[in-house]
């Protein structure tokens, strides 16, 4: 089996992760209307970090940060389980390091919130629910960034 590479992301792929995000089964059901609407611009990825996690030049998963915010970070369903996501925390929180950050932010859906604390985030809070696009709320998490 081929090795998962992190690459930055390309405006071209914009679409790609757009598609990825919409397909995913976290945001069925009761979830679905948070992402109702909401697309990837080519512009968004130009302009904010964006990395993808690809095997074999398919698209597994990818993460965006901006400032010091995980905006988003989605792993394809058919690639849970293999410690894509895993990697992508760890090489988001590399490049905030780089970048001087001394902790990045999390506003996650309730299912993931176990996934960003085995990764080692703490929880810091909870964002009210904003109707009718957001119908519940939201852990708030802070990773601290290692500073080596």
């Amino acid at each position: 089996m081929a090795e998962i590479e992190i690459h930055r992301a390309t405006a071209d792929q914009a679409g790609t992760l757009t598609a990825l995000m919409h397909a995913s089964s976290a945001y069925r059901g009761e979830y679905a209307s948070i992402l109702d609407g909401y697309t990837i611009a080519p512009h968004y990825i130009e302009t904010n970090p964006t990395y993808t996690a690809t095997r074999s030049g398919e698209i597994l998963g990818f993460y965006a940060l901006l400032d010091a915010e995980l905006d988003l970070l989605f792993v394809a369903d058919q690639a849970q389980g293999l410690g894509i996501g895993a990697r992508l925390i760890e090489h988001m929180l590399a490049g905030a390091r780089e970048r001087g950050l001394d902790s990045v932010r999390v506003v996650s859906h309730p299912p993931a919130l176990a996934f960003y604390v085995r990764m080692g985030a703490r929880r810091t809070g909870t964002i009210p629910a904003k109707p009718p696009k957001i119908r519940w709320d939201r852990p708030e998490l802070r990773f601290d960034v290692p500073t080596c």
